[in-house]
C-alpha cells in the first residue's frame, strides 16, 4: 500500500488488530458498569466500530446480547478469538452506513469510533432505529482532560519522517473543530449525562511501540516493508527521550450517555368540584 494514500475503511486498521487488542488501554471496570446500568440486563446493544471487542467483551456479561460491528475483518477475527467463551456476542462485518441492515438493537455504544463516521447522518439514522429510551453512549478521553502523551511529539516527528501522518475523517473534531458533545446537543439525542473515571497507567517502551502500530496512521499495513525500520527508530527516540523506558500517566475515561429529551405530557384539566352550569 502507498503510505501516502488514505486507505478505505476496510483497510484503515490493516494489520493493527493484535496490537490494538494487546496495547490499547482497557476501559476501567466502573466505566463498563456505568454502561451496563444505562442499558439494562435485558438489552441488545450495538457496539459500532467494535474493534477487537474492547467494550463488547466486558459489556456482554451485563446485557442480553451485543452486536459487535466493525468494517475490518481482522478486528472481528481477533475479537472472536479473544471472546471464544462468550456466547452472547454476534460479530458482524459492517459500518455506520448500513445500520438498517443490522438486527434490531435497543442501545448503541461507540468507543473511539464515532469520529470516523458522518456523525450527524449516524445520529439521524439512530433516531429512526432506536426505540424510545434508547441510549447513544460514547466512551473515550474527556474533552476537558486529554493531554498529549509525553512521547507523542517525538512519535509525530517520526511519522512525518516515514510519511504516515495522522488521518482524519471529514466530520471529525480535527477537521471541523466540533467535539462530539457539540454535535450531540444539536441532534435528537441532546440530553447528555457525562461521567469521568480516572486511573494511573504505566507504559514501557514495548507498550508505546505497540500503541503506534495500533493507530490507523501507522499500522503494519501502512508501513509495509518499513515496519522494522519504523519500530527500531521509534525505540531509539523513546529511549533518548527517557532512558528509564518507563512512563506513568494519569488517564481519564469519559462515559457520555446521550438520550432524547423526555417530553412532558400535556397538563390535565383541573378536576371539577361543582357540576358545570346547565
Amino acid at each position: 500500500m502507498n503510505p501516502y494514500m488514505v486507505p478505505s475503511m476496510e483497510d484503515l486498521f490493516g494489520g493493527a488488530a493484535p496490537f490494538y487488542a494487546r496495547y490499547r488501554p482497557r476501559h476501567a471496570g466502573p466505566a463498563i458498569e456505568r454502561l451496563a446500568a444505562a442499558f439494562g440486563p435485558e438489552s441488545t446493544v450495538l457496539d459500532l466500530g467494535c474493534g477487537p471487542g474492547t467494550i463488547a467483551v466486558p459489556l456482554a456479561r451485563h446485557v442480553r446480547e451485543v452486536l459487535a460491528v466493525d468494517p475490518d475483518a481482522g478486528m472481528l477475527a481477533e475479537g472472536e478469538r479473544l471472546a471464544a467463551a462468550v456466547p452472547n456476542i454476534r460479530w458482524i462485518r459492517g459500518d455506520s452506513t448500513a445500520l438498517r441492515a443490522l438486527p434490531p438493537f435497543g442501545h448503541v455504544v461507540m468507543g473511539r469510533s464515532f469520529h470516523w463516521t458522518d456523525r450527524r447522518a449516524v445520529l439521524a439514522d439512530l433516531d429512526e432505529l432506536l426505540p424510545p429510551g434508547g441510549v447513544v453512549a460514547l466512551v473515550g478521553p474527556s474533552r476537558h482532560d486529554d493531554p498529549e502523551e509525553p512521547w507523542e511529539p517525538a512519535m509525530r516527528r517520526l511519522r512525518e519522517e516515514f510519511g504516515v501522518n495522522t488521518l482524519t475523517a471529514s466530520d471529525s473534531y480535527q477537521a471541523t473543530g466540533e467535539h462530539h458533545d457539540d454535535v450531540l446537543v444539536t441532534s435528537p439525542f441532546r440530553d447528555l449525562d457525562v461521567t469521568c473515571y480516572t486511573e494511573r497507567l504505566t507504559y514501557g517502551v514495548e507498550e508505546i511501540l505497540g500503541l503506534q502500530l495500533s493507530y490507523s496512521y501507522s499500522t503494519p499495513a501502512r508501513l509495509g516493508d518499513r515496519l522494522a525500520a519504523f519500530t527500531e527508530a521509534a525505540r531509539r527516540e523513546l529511549l533518548a527521550l527517557n532512558p528509564s523506558g518507563t512512563w506513568e500517566l494519569r488517564t481519564v475515561t469519559e462515559v457520555l450517555l446521550a438520550r432524547r429529551p423526555v417530553t412532558a405530557p400535556p397538563p390535565k384539566p383541573p378536576a371539577r368540584t361543582t357540576p358545570p352550569p346547565g
